[in-house]
């Protein structure tokens, strides 16, 4: 059963360039990184770096070039999980807590996606970005990236 406290990882380029995955599941259904913890003492860093190469391919472990680019915003969501997915989930588990990370990418990366979570990929300026996701809790952490890329 999938533990309910995740991350979202905003892969980003310094010109505020947002990747967004579609997810499998959910044909038209587009999204930053996410994840849950694997076990509930997995540090929240570990859960982020260890969901961004299982969905993009994109290495930000310690000591690679990128490790120092995640940056873990200090921010978090709770909300309601949707109910097509709470069958993943211990039973009476209805909400999840999201921790917020951004990971600045020098370029529009192109992502090495796992079928079976992702079909398609795109990058796209942070509104438009915004506007394109699914999900409001990812819409409102990609508006606040001006905050963390001057």
């Amino acid at each position: 059963m999938k533990i309910p406290e995740s991350v979202l990882v905003l892969v980003h380029s310094p010109q505020r360039e947002v990747l967004l995955l579609e997810r499998a599941d959910a044909p038209g259904s587009w999204q930053s990184v996410t994840g849950s913890r694997a076990m509930p003492d997995e540090a929240l860093r570990a859960t982020a770096v260890r969901e961004v190469a299982e969905e993009t391919g994109i290495d930000c472990s310690e000591g690679t070039a990128l490790a120092s680019q995640l940056v873990d915003w200090q921010l978090r969501n709770v909300y309601e999980i949707y109910p097509r997915w709470r069958a993943r989930y211990e039973p009476g588990v209805t909400h999840n807590t999201e921790h917020l990370f951004g990971l600045c990418v020098p370029d529009r990366l192109t992502p090495g996606l796992d079928p079976r979570e992702h079909t398609d990929w795109k990058w796209l300026p942070y509104h438009a970005a915004a506007d394109a996701c699914f999900s409001p809790s990812n819409a409102e952490a990609i508006l606040l990236l001006p905050e963390f890329v001057r």
